[in-house]
C-alpha cells in the first residue's frame, strides 16, 4: 500500500504573451501584489507557432516568462489560474484580451501549466481547472512530450526554465534547511 505524502513546494511560473510589450510592467505589479516578488524574468520571445490567438489579440505576439521567490503548494494551481484570469480581464478591451497569462509551476521533476481546457493528458485539479504536464525533467534537461505546446518545446524557453529549476533547487534547500514545515493547505 502506498503511503500518502505531502508534496514539496513548487516554484510558481507565469508566462504571458501580448503584442503590447509595455503592458508587462502594469501586469507585473498585479502579479507581485498577488504572488510576491519576481526573481527571474526571461527575455521577450517571438510567439509565432500558432495564429490561434491573433483574431482576439492581433498579430506580432511576444512571450515573456517570470518566476517568483515565494514557493507555492502545487495544489493551489487552480486558485492561481483564477487569479490570473481576473488579471487578464482587467487588461481586456471590448471583451478581448490584450494579454494572455499562463500560470504554472516547476518542481525537480516537471513543469506543469494550468488550463481551463480538458484534454486526454490533463488532470482535473478543481474549480474548473486542469493541470497540463508540459515538460518533464530527465537526462539533465527538460524533455518534451507528444502534447507539449510548440513554443514550450523550443530551446530558448526550455533554457529559461532550466535556469528557474536551478533557482528552485536553491530555494527549496533553503526552505527545508530553515526547517519550515510544509503542510498542504488544500482541502481534501
Amino acid at each position: 500500500m502506498s503511503q500518502p505524502q505531502i508534496s514539496k513546494p513548487a516554484k510558481l511560473i507565469i508566462g504571458v504573451f501580448t503584442n503590447t510589450t509595455d503592458i508587462i510592467s502594469p501586469a507585473a505589479n498585479f502579479f507581485i501584489e498577488e504572488f510576491g516578488v519576481i526573481d527571474l524574468v526571461s527575455p521577450w520571445f517571438p510567439f509565432t507557432d500558432t495564429t490561434y490567438y491573433e483574431k482576439e489579440m492581433g498579430s506580432g505576439l511576444f512571450r515573456r516568462m517570470m518566476s517568483f521567490r515565494n514557493l507555492i503548494d502545487p495544489c493551489l494551481l487552480s486558485s492561481v489560474k483564477h487569479k490570473t484570469n481576473q488579471i487578464e480581464k482587467k487588461f481586456s478591451t471590448h471583451g478581448k484580451r490584450r494579454i494572455n497569462i499562463d500560470p504554472g509551476y516547476i518542481t525537480h521533476e516537471r513543469f506543469v501549466l494550468a488550463t481551463g481546457k480538458n484534454y486526454t493528458h490533463r488532470i482535473y485539479v478543481g474549480n474548473g481547472i486542469f493541470a497540463d504536464l508540459t515538460l518533464i525533467y530527465q537526462r539533465g534537461g527538460f524533455q518534451t512530450l507528444p502534447w507539449t505546446y510548440p513554443d514550450y518545446a523550443k530551446e530558448n524557453i526550455r533554457s529559461f526554465l532550466t535556469r528557474v529549476r536551478k533557482k528552485y533547487t536553491i530555494d527549496i534547500k533553503e526552505e527545508l534547511n530553515n526547517d519550515q514545515k510544509h503542510d498542504s493547505i488544500c482541502p481534501v
